[in-house]
């Protein structure tokens, strides 16, 4: 195991506070730095002119005013979206956010980042990680940052360009599997991301003994999860993490 560069953040903020604002927005996030949270989640992905944006979704129809694939979008379609009405008219004209433009708002407010390299079906992860990594780590020291993913080549691609002391990564799993721990060894992996409604306390216990960090997603329910802290569940990544204070 590599020397942990981070303390395992307690509560993240999912996609922003995404409770309160659009997710994954400017506005979710300056919205958690208000309401007191220390770390964000949020997903990146390319437009289909390489520009790293901050987006969950294959396309645009869910959280914003257009429709199609966000892989047919450049960046002068995508600053005409509206990314905020969906949410709550307070939010008109908001507008999807560059990583460069994420960045530099989680710097001057000095939250830390687990960014999720989210790649959606038909998408090249090599080339997520290659043009989103130099940026990031260009922007954030190793202790106010995580990268993870579901996809084990974006994890693979992202090790081979950082050193475990310079990036954290997460091993992210809907249900983790019996071969968790060689996985998280191939890629010197810091942390492991859970579907906290899947987790079972005897894997729960051996990763933590393991010497990772475990991470639970997406806990909104702070009675329903008090059970996980007694496996060692380090943090709960969050819809509003400020029911779990």
């Amino acid at each position: 195991m590599p020397q942990q560069p981070l303390v395992p953040p307690r509560l993240i903020a999912h996609r922003g506070l995404s409770a309160r604002a659009p997710e994954n927005t400017l506005a979710a996030v300056r919205a958690a730095h208000e309401a007191g949270c220390r770390w964000v989640e949020l997903d990146v992905q390319l437009l289909g002119d390489g520009t790293p944006v901050i987006w969950h979704d294959r396309d645009i129809n869910r959280c914003s005013n257009g429709r199609g694939r966000l892989a047919d979008l450049d960046i002068d379609q995508a600053r005409r979206l509206d990314a905020g009405s969906w949410f709550d008219a307070a939010f008109a004209g908001e507008s999807m956010a560059t990583l460069e433009q994420m960045l530099t708002l989680i710097d001057e407010l000095a939250l830390g980042l687990n960014l999720e390299l989210k790649v959606n079906r038909g998408r090249d992860p090599k080339a997520l990680v290659e043009r989103v990594l130099p940026t990031l780590l260009d922007a954030l020291p190793a202790e106010r940052l995580i990268v993870s993913s579901f996809d084990a080549t974006a994890l693979t691609q992202a090790r081979r360009q950082a050193p475990a002391e310079r990036l954290p990564l997460g091993a992210l799993f809907e249900r983790i599997p019996r071969d968790w721990a060689t996985r998280c060894e191939a890629i010197d992996a810091y942390s492991v991301h859970a579907d906290w409604r899947r987790l079972r306390a005897s894997r729960a216990r051996d990763i933590v003994q393991a010497g990772h960090a475990l991470l639970c997603y997406t806990a909104n329910d702070p009675a329903a999860f008090a059970t996980r802290w007694e496996w060692g569940v380090h943090g709960v990544i969050s819809d509003d993490p400020t029911h779990f204070r």
